[in-house]
This record gives structure tokens, C-alpha cells and sequence, in this order.
């Protein structure tokens, strides 16, 4: 399935189809409807780079308690690689 958004409309809003890309992107991330990945993904962007526009539209990254447990479980296996 493909969105199709007539040139007029998006001169109209003053907008470039790759402005709307992020736009909408974000939006879903920010309503948790899509993931990061699945949101940077959407728009074109790397990771860097879909940061970077969250935070010029003060949208904060989702990290809660789950996200916490799987960093700290792959911190302790990394430094337990490390010391063997």
C-alpha cells in the first residue's frame, strides 16, 4: 500500500515530501505506534539523524524499566567477555 500526496497539496502546506516523511514518523514514534527502528526506518534517516529530529521537536526517546534490564544484562555480559 503507497500514500500518495498530490505536489500541490504539499506546496500548499509549505512542506517537502521528505519533511512530511519525518513528520509522520515521528508522530507514530511518539505515540508508540511505531519503534525507533521502525520510525527511522519510515522517514530514511539513521540513527543519529532521527535523534537529532525527535529532539528539535522536544520528543523524547521511550526508554523505560524493560530497556533498562536488557542494557544492564548486555553490560554484564560484555564485561564478563571482556575479563575472560
Amino acid at each position: 500500500m503507497s500514500l500518495i500526496i498530490e505536489k500541490d497539496i504539499l506546496e500548499k502546506a509549505a512542506i517537502t515530501a521528505d519533511e512530511l516523511r519525518i513528520e509522520i514518523a515521528v508522530y507514530l514514534y511518539d505515540t508508540e505506534k511505531l519503534s525507533f527502528g521502525q520510525a527511522k526506518t519510515l522517514c530514511g534517516l539513521d540513527y543519529l539523524s532521527f535523534q537529532k529530529e525527535l529532539a528539535k521537536r522536544e520528543v523524547y526517546m521511550k526508554y523505560d524499566m524493560e530497556d533498562l534490564k536488557t542494557d544492564l544484562e548486555n553490560l554484564t555480559k560484555f564485561h564478563e567477555k571482556k575479563a575472560s
